[in-house]
């Protein structure tokens, strides 16, 4: 039975959305591991403008119109009846709504990955407006679906307080680095911070990440934070950073993306990402592929793994004071040259153990796509 994962976009690495991130590298790796796949993508233009890749990937146009999709997308679904299993990513979009009405009418079946959109915080966000969304729209598409993957524990206490359903499984995503991995040897007491990803201030956290960091900044003034990444967004968090007097301290880079990314996530020392609201933050499990100890929220529920494994800090709510306090206990364990390439090799090891692809795309054969 084909796999056919159905996207907004192209499944474009090279791009800061982490949806797109996360199916390019599982439509990969299923691939790779004998399953027939395929990427159906809905985007803004039919142009070719990503790299080439071990699966077939189909674009179809978006309409203007939220809840359409084109014919072409229609007779396309239809003629894959019996022959496929459709896996959508993402949440809250309404041409979903319309297509699982099309898949129930000829009897299609699909799983949903919503990628953290029912996580409790979420929700919080235009809360009236999603109520009653969800009530018209939304939970048709959960009724409809066979299974519904969270990849994390917050999306299934989220989601199982808006819609009571034994149809979810909880399983995460994999990841591999085959990078040549070079632990950081500390040569002196400047420590860099980072952050990469998509600027959105609240949700990701950013702005008790600044307060934190201008605190941590005062104690240790050669101190750095490097924050890759953009969105509309970007003048804001500049904004914030210069009335902290932070403009010397906090390097913006921009969008990076495959050896320019790379090469700055290898240059820092302590990734952060003290996020209130996420699926699986694919950024932490990269950074952590690469020895870099993390420091977390347990919104992003990873920090569990964190502390189990001593590959970072953990802190269990959005506070600056907190966070500032666990960016001062890893640069004590930065300090401690042996300490800290200890917890360098608790991150890697982290991530090879909890997010092998092999064991995990067994788990999807059997967990997700037998309906």
């Amino acid at each position: 039975m084909e796999i056919i994962h159905l996207i907004l976009g192209k499944a474009n690495p090279q791009r800061m959305n982490g949806v797109n991130k996360v199916v390019h590298q599982l439509a990969t790796k299923q691939q790779l591991f004998g399953e027939k796949v395929a990427v159906w993508g809905i985007a803004d233009n039919l142009e070719i403008n990503f790299e080439e890749r071990n699966f077939e990937t189909h674009l179809f146009q978006k309409m203007n119109f939220p809840f359409s999709f084109s014919k072409e997308l229609q007779q396309a679904i239809i003629n894959k009846k019996g022959k496929a299993i459709f896996h959508l990513h993402g949440g809250w979009i309404p041409v979903y709504y319309s297509l699982a009405k099309l898949f129930f009418r000829y009897n299609i079946k699909f799983v949903l990955t919503p990628h953290g959109a029912y996580n409790v915080i979420a929700m919080k966000k235009s809360a009236t407006l999603k109520k009653i969304y969800f009530y018209f729209f939304e939970k048709k598409i959960l009724q409809t679906a066979q299974k519904i993957h969270c990849i994390g524990k917050s999306e299934v206490h989220g989601l199982k307080r808006i819609f009571d359903t034994d149809k979810f499984i909880l399983l995460p995503y994999g990841f591999e680095n085959n990078m040549a991995i070079e632990l950081k040897t500390i040569t002196d007491e400047n420590i860099v911070f980072g952050f990469i990803g998509r600027l959105d201030i609240y949700t990701k956290g950013l702005d008790t990440l600044v307060k934190a960091f201008k605190k941590f900044h005062v104690k240790e003034p050669s101190s750095m934070l490097w924050i890759i990444g953009d969105s509309k967004e970007k003048n804001e968090l500049q904004n914030i950073i210069s009335k902290n007097l932070l403009d010397n301290s906090v390097i913006f880079y921009g969008s990076k993306f495959g050896k320019e990314k790379d090469e700055l996530l290898q240059k820092m020392d302590v990734f952060v990402h003290p996020s209130r609201n996420e699926g699986l933050p694919l950024s932490v499990i990269e950074a952590s592929s690469y020895g870099k100890p993390c420091i977390v929220t347990d919104a992003t529920n990873i920090g569990y793994e964190v502390v189990k494994y001593n590959s970072g800090k953990t802190i269990y709510s959005q506070s600056s004071k907190k966070l500032e306090a666990a960016m001062s206990e890893i640069f004590l364990d930065y300090k401690n040259h042996d300490k800290f390439i200890e917890m360098q090799r608790n991150a890697i090891k982290m991530v090879k153990e909890n997010y092998n692809w092999n064991e995990l795309l067994l788990k999807f054969n059997t967990d997700l796509y037998q309906i």
